[in-house]
């Protein structure tokens, strides 16, 4: 049997989604809970793999086993030997033709800023804090250049082993909410430190150290060099990933 899970996850403490061997994942606290309820090990492929101290809201993933348990059995059960910064957010059987990765058509991440003098004593580990007056339309206006098919080298990291740099943005927008900047994006898919990249030419643009063009020709580059300082991963979100209909795969409202 094939099953499909929500997850939502507090990254901070986590380095990132995979496997490392050296760090705490959140891919091996959730095999580990869901080998709790089957008593059998199992193996979670999720939809994306955050980096070290990305949350998310909405990440997907699927396992196999032979285990008989109800969906309800197997989210009570897991969450309750997942850590209080993980938990599973649904649960349901899939078509075994169902794969959490390779099945997505598009992703969507949220980027979010604290921009005021102060910093948050409560949200300092959820998002970014960025305390110079960022103007949130000249973000808006640059981040329209990036939408559509593009070759998004510049925006990658050095490391990135992606050999398809070319990615299509099919929505990135900034809006800002009293002291919150808020950007939200959604591709067919993303290159390593890609949104992060993005966020940090922004930034640049949001404080007038850059001019609104500058995100265009960044782009234009192709490389790394050409782009500006990546922003901290503690501000990003997984927020979902979007399935053909009949998955019928679940899509919970965001809570930030």
């Amino acid at each position: 049997m094939r099953i499909a899970i929500g997850i939502e996850y507090n990254g901070l403490a986590y380095a990132g989604w995979q496997h490392q061997g050296h760090a705490p994942t959140v891919q091996q606290a959730v095999e580990q809970a869901l080998s709790v309820v089957a008593d059998q090990p199992v193996k979670a492929i999720a939809a994306g793999r955050t980096d070290a101290g990305v949350h998310a809201l909405g990440q997907v993933a699927h396992f196999d086993t032979t285990a008989q348990r109800d969906p309800r059995a197997w989210l009570l059960g897991t969450n309750a030997n997942l850590p209080r910064d993980v938990a599973l957010t649904w649960v349901q059987p899939v078509a075994d033709e169902f794969h959490a990765r390779f099945s997505a058509q598009r992703r969507r991440y949220r980027y979010v800023i604290l921009n005021r003098m102060a910093r948050s004593g409560v949200l300092d580990t959820r998002m970014a804090w960025v305390h110079q007056a960022l103007d949130a339309q000249r973000m808006a206006q640059a981040a329209r250049a990036l939408l559509g098919t593009h070759d998004f080298s510049s925006y990658r990291a050095t490391a990135c082993q992606s050999k398809k740099p070319v990615k299509t943005v099919y929505e990135l927008t900034v809006q800002r909410r009293d002291d919150l900047i808020v950007l939200d994006i959604e591709a067919d898919g993303f290159l390593h430190h890609m949104v992060r990249n993005i966020v940090g030419v922004l930034l640049a643009i949001g404080r007038g150290e850059q001019e609104i063009s500058w995100a265009q020709e960044v782009l234009a580059a192709r490389n790394r060099n050409a782009g500006g300082v990546t922003a901290p991963p503690h501000g990003l979100y997984f927020v979902y990933a979007a399935y053909p209909e009949h998955f019928a795969i679940p899509r919970l409202s965001s809570p930030i």
